[in-house]
């Protein structure tokens, strides 16, 4: 049946079994984080700090494998590398389930993200490569049933998974889908090359790598060191000194893994900036709230994922409204009322106690949920208004590994500071006896993702909307070709 498809419905209905893997196992994990820390017996004195390297570890190797992609597709072609990136992927879907304690599983969602990381970019090529410029909105149309579905069903799914099976089936579940996508893609998917791929960047490749290693490692230490640890501070700044090896190295060679000379343009660098700081506090956010629900509040794993699931609701419902008022109201002022929102909607968590009806939560998420859509849809648009036809590869690049940067940023940073937090005021996480003194950790911790959504909204303060809509007509066609993934992260 499949062989009397045109070729560019072929090609997305083999995407889709990558991307909706890729995009479910960004939330589907959240709420098995505390079952995982039980069944693997990690410390609890330390397990905010240890069990958010599951998270981080899968988010930072996304991060470093994303600029890899475009390169990787255009030199060994298209098909070949979105196997071997599904394969990847699926198979450490399948170690991830046979892992034996906290050090493999972490390890193994590594070798995941290595996998994600190729997959959705190769496969988002692929698929506007197979449609011509007039159909390239049915292929947007496409990607929309995986990364709304996706995020929203992750932690429904997840929870129930835990609570019903177990948290092993959060990856076994990928297995199948892995090998049917595999087995389409080698039958039906043709063979695509670039002439001249240029070469892989590998300094800046071990430098990112490296860098963005060692820092996240300092950071997660300090949760349960103290900032002021020689091996905090030995590993942050051999972290910040590679980084800045990185940034030389990107600067002086001919075909940089990313682009440095972008930010030279304002409006792109100030929408970076104000994403990295904002998407930090709202996916750290999502880090938290599971834990409290689930180890102080007692809720189980599924009706974590339930209590969980309405700001999916509030970003798929808000999207088209802010799609809607985007021209009228512009960039800057939705961004700040988005970051705003989300500033809000984090510190109505220091309302909550131990005692809060879950509908309350609930209702709480759902417009966090409407806050995050008026931050996407501005930043999706406006990131690309002044970039240059020729630059939007590179651009893209950025942009999604800086994104990927917040959110597993954002997680080590709320981890540190949870971790510190139980260890001034005496609690263990899950202990019933110090369930007081974690409520208030986490009330605190809560405060700084705050933090970070006032200094995104901050940062979207300089945005020209007059820069923005100025080139807007130009950007829209480019941008529909490489960014419609992105959107996946909320």
């Amino acid at each position: 049946m499949l062989s009397r498809l045109d070729y560019k419905w072929i090609v997305g209905i083999v995407f889709v079994f990558g991307l909706f893997m890729d995009l479910l196992d960004m939330t589907i994990v959240n709420v098995a984080l505390p079952k995982l820390g039980e069944d693997l017996h990690v410390n609890r004195e330390e397990a905010a700090s240890t069990i958010q390297w599951v998270v981080t570890g899968y988010l930072l190797s996304l991060a470093v494998f994303i600029p890899v992609s475009g390169w990787a597709g255009d030199r060994f072609g298209t098909k070949r590398i979105f196997m071997v990136a599904l394969f990847v992927f699926t198979s450490g879907s399948l170690l991830c389930a046979l892992a034996w304690n906290i050090e493999s599983l972490i390890a193994f969602r590594v070798l995941q993200g290595v996998g994600g990381g190729i997959l959705t970019p190769v496969g988002t090529a692929m698929l506007f490569r197979a449609f011509p410029p007039e159909e390239r909105a049915k292929g947007a149309a496409i990607l929309m049933v995986p990364m709304v579905v996706a995020p929203a069903s992750g932690p429904v799914l997840g929870g129930y998974l835990v609570e019903y099976h177990d948290w092993r089936w959060i990856f076994l579940i990928n297995i199948p889908v892995g090998v049917l996508g595999l087995v389409f893609a080698g039958l039906f998917l043709r063979e695509e090359k670039q002439p001249n791929p240029g070469r892989l960047d590998i300094p800046g490749f071990v430098f990112a790598a490296a860098g963005l290693a060692a820092l996240m490692y300092a950071l997660a230490e300090a949760g349960i060191e103290g900032f002021g640890s020689q091996r905090v501070l030995t590993f942050g700044a051999l972290g910040a000194g590679i980084l800045l090896l990185f940034a030389y190295q990107e600067l002086r060679t001919r075909e940089p893994m990313i682009d440095m000379r972008l930010f030279r343009n304002r409006l792109f660098t100030t929408m970076n900036v104000a994403q990295i700081v904002g998407y930090s506090g709202m996916m750290g956010g999502l880090f938290l709230l599971p834990l409290l629900l689930q180890a102080e509040m007692g809720l189980s794993p599924f009706q974590s994922g339930l209590t969980t699931f309405p700001q999916a609701i509030g970003v798929v419902s808000m999207v088209q409204i802010a799609g809607r008022i985007y021209n009228s109201m512009g960039p800057r002022r939705m961004m700040m009322a988005g970051m705003l929102g989300s500033a809000i909607t984090t510190l109505m968590f220091l309302f909550v106690d131990l005692e809060t009806s879950q509908w309350w939560i609930r209702l709480i998420m759902l417009c966090r949920g409407w806050a995050f859509a008026l931050v996407l849809i501005p930043i999706q648009t406006a990131t690309y208004a002044t970039i240059r036809p020729y630059e939007m590869g590179r651009a893209s690049a950025i942009f999604n590994a800086n994104r990927q940067v917040a959110a597993s940023f954002g997680v080590a940073l709320l981890a540190t500071v949870l971790s510190n937090r139980l260890s001034a005021h005496g609690g263990i996480l899950g202990n019933p006896a110090t369930r007081d003194a974690a409520l208030t950790s986490f009330h605190e911790a809560f405060i700084v993702a705050a933090v970070l959504a006032i200094l995104g909204m901050a940062a979207a303060a300089f945005i020209s909307d007059r820069e923005a809509t100025a080139m807007m007509r130009r950007a829209q066609a480019p941008v529909a070709e490489e960014e419609i993934a992105p959107v996946v992260a909320s």
